[in-house]
């Protein structure tokens, strides 16, 4: 496994900076084949969608040279797909169920290895509250909402809650197992960032670097749309008084990812939602949504769920200590939170 993507600790600290190398790694992979340079005057856009991760993945590739732009989208979604197949929860045969059903898997695809790898960080980071071994608590809402009994009970809660603790998760070699019986993982909160993060690294290994991949609002945008023109993005209102779209972002070489309250809701009035703090066994109670900007997708990813667990202050505290992150943060009263600087479109 590349060294780049093992955690370090100085005084109990992880370096901030490696960090940041570790979840680039997915970004900046395979970029020495060059198939070629876009001639500005002979452009042409090829578009195309398949459905990947239980959403829409839509691929956009601007080039002059429209058959072999035609392979490289292919191949893009081929890669996505077989990512999808080692890291989804729902597909009983991946590396990841694997992992729940038994506690213990080896030879574990590097993916699998890298994206734990990343959660433990972003987890001490964050002071845990991103934490991928909640889904024994995700699994307990789900359950008593299938059954239409509503939230569960808060014995449950507490005893289900003492089985999330990512520290727990072990890593050796290329073997991950669990320290406790009844732990399990979801990468949901990042999977789907580190996805569209190897599709642009497909796409780049083909040589094309003016490129968008979206996969259910999770985006990431290389290059630029047209000469001149950056690649202009629209964020989702949380509310529908608040009309379709909040703001409109412009976005070169970096990446967004959008958690909220309205996805998934538990509750009608948006109180619990499929967003659980791992260090309470609920929902924090400040924040609708948080659209994060970021140099990769799976850290966009990872910070939009940690944000919404950790409210305005805490978030932006989490946000600035890590380099050219920005975000827009939306109360739950309508107050909207902008980071300084932020690009808008």
């Amino acid at each position: 496994m590349n060294s780049i993507g093992k955690i370090s600790k100085q005084n109990g600290r992880i370096n901030r900076r490696q960090f940041l190398q570790i979840v680039a790694v997915t970004g900046v992979a395979g970029l020495t084949l060059k198939v070629g340079l876009d001639r500005l005057n002979e452009l042409e856009t090829i578009q195309e969608s398949r459905l990947l991760m239980g959403t829409v993945v839509n691929l956009t590739v601007i080039t002059s040279n429209a058959n072999q732009g035609r392979l490289a989208v292919s191949a893009c979604l081929d890669r996505m797909q077989g990512l999808e197949e080692v890291l989804s929860r729902f597909k009983r045969g991946s590396q990841l169920s694997q992992l729940n059903l038994n506690g213990r898997i080896k030879n574990a695809n590097s993916a699998l290895l890298e994206l734990i790898e990343q959660s433990q960080s972003l987890g001490y980071l964050s002071g845990g509250a991103f934490d991928i071994t909640i889904k024994p608590l995700v699994d307990l809402y789900a359950a008593y909402e299938q059954q239409g009994k509503g939230l569960p009970p808060k014995e449950e809660v507490e005893r289900l809650r003492q089985r999330v603790d990512y520290h727990q998760i072990h890593l050796v070699g290329e073997e991950v197992s669990f320290a406790m019986p009844g732990m399990a993982i979801t990468l949901d909160g990042i999977a789907k960032g580190y996805i569209v993060d190897q599709g642009i690294s497909t796409l780049r290994q083909f040589g094309f670097e003016n490129v968008l991949v979206e996969a259910g609002g999770d985006l990431s945008a290389s290059g630029e749309k047209a000469p001149d023109a950056p690649w202009r993005i629209g964020i989702q209102s949380p509310r529908k008084a608040m009309g379709q779209i909040l703001t409109r972002l412009q976005v070169a070489d970096q990446a967004i990812a959008t958690s909220g309250d309205y996805m998934h809701t538990f509750t009608a009035d948006f109180t619990e939602h499929h967003i659980l703090d791992p260090r309470t066994g609920y929902s924090s109670p400040e924040l609708a949504s948080v659209t994060v900007i970021a140099p990769t997708c799976a850290l966009a990813d990872g910070l939009a769920t940690a944000m919404m667990v950790l409210g305005v202050d805490s978030g932006f505290a989490l946000l600035e200590s890590l380099e050219n992150c920005q975000a827009t943060l939306v109360k739950k009263d309508g107050e909207i939170v902008t980071s300084d600087n932020l690009r808008l479109g």
